[in-house]
């Protein structure tokens, strides 16, 4: 007889060397949890597209930088849009799900951004700096980017990339979000230690802050962080809205506040399940 419970297929790759924090051992972690609720089985982000048919929903999440498998993902992608398959997070993301063209939107509109440009005549909108950051507009996890100085920007900004000027920040903060409900913050005191993290207490403009980008970004579900940085005048500025697969560092949380984290995942979830049609 088959089973009533709602049927996932959580893609990661378990393998996947990430600097400074084991992606593995999160994902291990938190489908114990999901299985008191889900039936739930685990596959590469090579296999999604292969095995995704046969289960209620798809669950992305530490799959690794997608350009590490590019033709997979997109293989995935159509297939699932084509078949209306259910993706969490939804496929519809805005923000690094579909490159990092949204920190140029941003950054034009008047969002407390990191200034961006990625053409040689826009270099003239970058405020003076001793150096700046230049990385892939397709990168993730730091691949590709480097730090430059402005004599240098002129011959790398060509459309491909995106430049910003390097920041002396106190520190970067991550706001992590289920659905449009804030969850946690973490920080990184120590700025040349970035993946030391402790909870942090958001201010009520903290906590603005960081809303503004989950709203802009329209997701009815799913999980997201909002990574920023304290500039030395004291602004929040988005360095990232990672909407695809956002590592959750939730060993840096006690057993109550992860308890609190799997409940809101839970509950998103069945949300998400039980909403009408596919897609």
């Amino acid at each position: 007889m088959p089973s009533a419970r709602p049927r996932l297929l959580y893609v990661t790759d378990l393998a996947y060397p990430a600097r400074g924090r084991r992606y593995c051992d999160e994902d291990i972690r938190l489908t114990a949890r999901l299985r008191e609720e889900f039936d739930l089985a685990l596959c590469h982000p090579r296999d999604a597209a292969a095995l995704m048919d046969t289960f209620d929903a798809v669950v992305v999440r530490n799959s690794g930088p997608v350009l590490e498998h590019q033709a997979a993902y997109d293989d995935f992608r159509t297939r699932a849009l084509a078949g209306g398959i259910r993706v969490y997070n939804p496929l519809t993301g805005r923000a690094d799900m579909a490159g990092k063209q949204y920190l140029l939107d941003l950054s034009a509109a008047g969002y407390p951004v990191i200034p961006t440009v990625d053409r040689p005549e826009d270099l003239h909108r970058l405020p003076a700096a001793d150096r700046y950051v230049v990385k892939p507009k397709l990168g993730a996890d730091s691949i590709g980017l480097r730090i430059v100085t402005a004599d240098r920007l002129p011959v790398l900004v060509d459309g491909t990339v995106l430049a910003q000027p390097h920041i002396d920040f106190a520190h970067e903060i991550s706001f992590y979000f289920v659905d449009h409900d804030f969850q946690y913050a973490l920080y990184a005191p120590d700025p040349g230690r970035r993946w030391e993290l402790r909870p942090y207490e958001p201010t009520r403009d903290d906590l603005e802050f960081a809303r503004r980008f989950i709203e802009w970004n329209s997701l009815d579900h799913g999980i997201q962080r909002v990574d920023a940085c304290r500039a030395p005048d004291g602004e929040l500025l988005l360095v990232e809205l990672e909407d695809l697969n956002p590592y959750l560092s939730l060993d840096a949380l006690d057993d109550t506040g992860q308890d609190a984290f799997v409940a809101a995942m839970t509950r998103s979830l069945r949300g998400f399940l039980a909403t009408a049609g596919k897609a």
